[in-house]
């Protein structure tokens, strides 16, 4: 149980954290268990993260939320892979399918030539449907979030390799805003087969890497005593 000392030197920590969070979970599950686990009195996040991805969460402590704008303008980096041949309302293996164009698997020059059109800059859209995952439940649901306007994002940096016959790996690096799972969707009509994401990792936010990130299974097990240790300082984060 924690001591006053404890609470009041939580009460007046001004930090970055950064969470490696699984995939299963949603972000803001993270952000209000973190809140509750160590009686802070304001987390917030520099941009929110799919519950079917996983990787780094920027969360914000107290005078941290601040500088909110400036990590949610980063640019940020994804990797994962893609399954072609499908096609679902959600973009992501956990959507309901839906018809896919039934061409032929592509060739590698012609996934050459279809990647030209997603680098730099591009419009992107929002699904209408995605895929959330309540607490408590052990499944995904398909949640309709309305029809959403086009929107302008650049691609710095699209890396796609065949794994399989179906199956391709990527990393991407863009803008704020990207949509990934709607930019597997729209390189699988691209290549004329439909696709859907299998998996996505945010490895970077920022200057801001997942591989400097707590696990946020380990953070559950950290005392709160400890806690401290596991922030960037508000001076440091800002270097």
């Amino acid at each position: 149980m924690a001591n006053l000392t404890q609470l009041r030197m939580l009460e007046n920590l001004n930090a970055f954290l950064l969470v490696d969070k699984p995939a299963g979970i949603a972000f803001s599950t993270v952000v209000k268990t973190v809140k509750r686990k160590f009686n802070l009195v304001k987390v917030g996040h520099g941009g929110s993260l799919d519950a079917a991805a996983s990787g780094l969460l920027v969360l914000l402590i107290n005078d941290a939320n601040k500088f909110t704008g400036d990590v949610m303008g980063a640019d940020r980096e994804y990797e994962g892979t893609i399954r072609l041949a499908h096609r679902t309302d959600t973009g992501d293996k956990y959507g309901n399918a839906i018809p896919a164009p039934g061409g032929e698997l592509p060739s590698d020059e012609a996934l050459a030539a279809a990647l030209k059109e997603f680098k730099g800059d591009i419009f992107q859209k929002e699904p209408r449907f995605c895929s959330v995952r309540r607490e408590g439940s052990a499944a995904y649901e398909v949640a309709d979030t309305g029809e959403h306007d086009p929107f302008l994002v650049h691609v710095w940096r699209l890396d796609v390799a065949k794994t399989a016959q179906d199956a391709l790996s990527y990393r991407v690096s863009a803008t704020k805003g990207l949509i990934v799972r709607a930019l597997a969707d729209e390189l699988g009509m691209a290549l004329g087969t439909g696709a859907v994401l299998e998996s996505c990792r945010r490895t970077r936010v920022g200057k801001f890497k997942v591989e400097d990130a707590i696990a946020f299974d380990k953070l559950l097990e950290t005392e709160m005593k400890d806690f401290a240790q596991c922030t960037i300082p508000l001076g440091t984060a800002l270097r």
